[in-house]
């Protein structure tokens, strides 16, 4: 049984461009955020400083054109746990990664 991804409503929407807009304390933790953990992004080589913590991103997807929430759970799990890139972001919906993904095993 597929779950279909809850699209956001506009005001989580507002919300995380709010709180994507500011810029914050590295030292404080903001509303909703999630702290990341350093030891599990060693695999990351960067000059760059490494994040203290992921917050809620909102984006368009680049098929559908739906404005949606790269959450702070999935950017922690994306970049610690998959071990993706510090420097990529989402850029498609769930449902159209899957599409995709279905499209390209043809």
């Amino acid at each position: 049984m597929s779950k279909k991804p809850k699209k956001p409503s506009s005001k989580e929407l507002r919300w995380a461009k709010h709180v994507a807009s500011k810029q914050h304390d590295p030292n404080h933790l903001p509303p909703g955020a999630v702290r990341a953990d350093h030891e599990k992004l060693s695999h990351i080589n960067t000059y760059g400083e490494l994040p203290n913590y992921y917050i809620d991103r909102p984006f368009v997807c680049r098929d559908c054109g739906i404005e949606q929430i790269w959450t702070a759970k999935q950017q922690q799990w994306w970049y610690e746990e998959a071990k993706g890139h510090i420097d990529s972001f989402a850029v498609r919906c769930r449902e159209c990664r899957q599409k995709r993904k279905e499209n390209n095993k043809k």
